[in-house]
């Protein structure tokens, strides 16, 4: 095969077969096919789109490109939990465990922050000597004695993904949904999982701010998880606040040690938490339907279960031991800390979530560019929900924590911005707004 017969087939609007798309994922993991024709490839895809089989077929190349986990030999489901990012986004640091809790193992391979939506990993990098990036061995030592392990992607496990992702991040191709697809599934897909949960997220703080683009995205999502053999359904949920009451790193892992101890549970957070860990149980075949996978991920919260399971995997992984007892004493604080109040007072009618992330990015709780330090202590804590009554004295919009004066003065400011306060009451809106399945 050429690569530019391929290329030119793909371009004039014709289905690749499935030897042709391996061709050109084998080209692309061993270096035979160049970056300029990894490229061309991209944009035709781009522009042409790809069929279900088609997006099957690459998807499944691009898993098979290294590592697959075997979990032979487990007494429970594999199962895992993606989602398209936000702000305030902490939900995999609960449901993890959570689902642990349940009776299925959760190998689960996250990332780091991508554009204005925080990370997993930076998340859990500001816990003192926790390993984000473990060898497979520990990896599949936790995950077997704890339940669950939540670390980022290795070497061996889809490197196809990792070149084409810098490819099209500097070609104007990242948008494509067919290699939106293939790039989440194939590292989901690699580690070996029974089934997936996905949680697709709309709103002025998604990758997919209208309702239409979220769909067409979990739809593809899900045919093509279920066409290479792994049972997934989406939810689609709201991203038009930010969805813990806390946005930054250390601030977003004490947010879910308070979860996850009972101290504090922000209800928007806990609505899609608890309804995406029903949804697994219910993909995983641990229970009967969505409603016993409620009570049973509700259980595991209230008995303490999961936050035992959580406690034991930051220890098992190089974390502090005893973590749970007392959080914040092994989170490093921000030097500044302030309360941002609003100009006036009123009813929280809408708040612009992705400009609080940005906010959060300019502190240095995020990256400019791919070479920067995260300062882990920074960020966002009380943020106010929308229909909350703030005032200028006694309510305020939130806490800032940064790490200079200067810094809290600018990102007060931001958030300012970013929240629409006036006298009209807000209609409510759902933090799940549909299933895709």
């Amino acid at each position: 095969m050429l690569p530019q017969e391929i290329i030119r087939k793909k371009r004039d609007g014709h289905a690749l077969d499935k030897a042709e798309i391996a061709f050109m994922v084998e080209g692309l993991t061993h270096g035979s096919v160049t970056e300029g024709q990894i490229a061309a490839f991209a944009m035709a895809i781009f522009f042409r789109d790809m069929v279900r089989e088609e997006r099957v077929a690459l998807t499944e190349a691009m898993r098979d490109s290294g590592a697959v986990l075997d979990w032979t030999g487990l007494d429970g489901p594999v199962l895992d939990k993606h989602s398209t990012g936000g702000i305030g986004d902490n939900v995999s640091l609960m449901l993890a465990p959570a689902l642990a809790a349940c009776g299925a193992y959760v190998p689960m391979i996250s990332g780091r922050g991508l554009g204005h939506g925080g990370g997993t990993l930076d998340k859990l990098d500001s816990i003192p000597g926790y390993r984000t990036n473990p060898d497979l061995a520990l990896f599949r030592t936790v995950v077997e004695e704890v339940g669950c392990a939540i670390i980022g992607q290795t070497a061996d496990l889809a490197p196809a993904d990792r070149r084409l992702y810098s490819i099209r991040d500097v070609t104007a191709t990242v948008e494509s949904v067919p290699l939106i697809t293939a790039s989440i599934l194939s590292k989901k897909l690699a580690e070996g999982l029974d089934a997936l949960v996905l949680d697709v997220k709309t709103g002025n703080g998604a990758f997919m701010v209208t309702l239409d683009q979220a769909r067409m995205l979990a739809k593809s999502l899900v045919d093509v998880a279920n066409g290479a053999g792994v049972k997934t359904a989406a939810l689609i949920t709201a991203m038009d606040q930010s969805l813990a009451s806390a946005a930054g790193n250390a601030v977003e892992v004490l947010n879910a040690a308070e979860f996850l101890s009972g101290r504090h549970r922000d209800p928007r957070l806990y609505e899609v938490t608890v309804a995406l860990g029903a949804e697994g149980l219910v993909l995983a075949e641990l229970v009967a339907d969505a409603g016993e996978g409620r009570r049973r991920i509700e259980a595991a919260f209230s008995s303490g279960k999961a936050a035992e399971i959580f406690g034991r995997m930051v220890t098992a992984l190089g974390g502090p031991a005893g973590f749970m007892d007392d959080p914040a004493a092994h989170l490093r604080p921000a030097p500044f800390v302030r309360d941002v109040f609003p100009d006036g007072d009123g009813i929280v009618g809408g708040v612009d979530s992705r400009a609080v992330g940005i906010a959060v990015i300019e502190m240095g709780g995020g990256r400019a560019r791919p070479e920067d330090k995260i300062d882990h202590s920074v960020g966002f804590t009380r943020l106010a929900a929308v229909g909350a009554r703030v005032g200028r004295y006694e309510a305020p919009l939130g806490v800032v924590h940064a790490r200079t004066e200067a810094h809290a003065e600018k990102a007060a400011g931001a958030l300012r911005a970013a929240y629409k306060v006036g006298d009209a009451i807000p209609e409510e809106t759902p933090g799940v707004y549909e299933r895709i399945g």
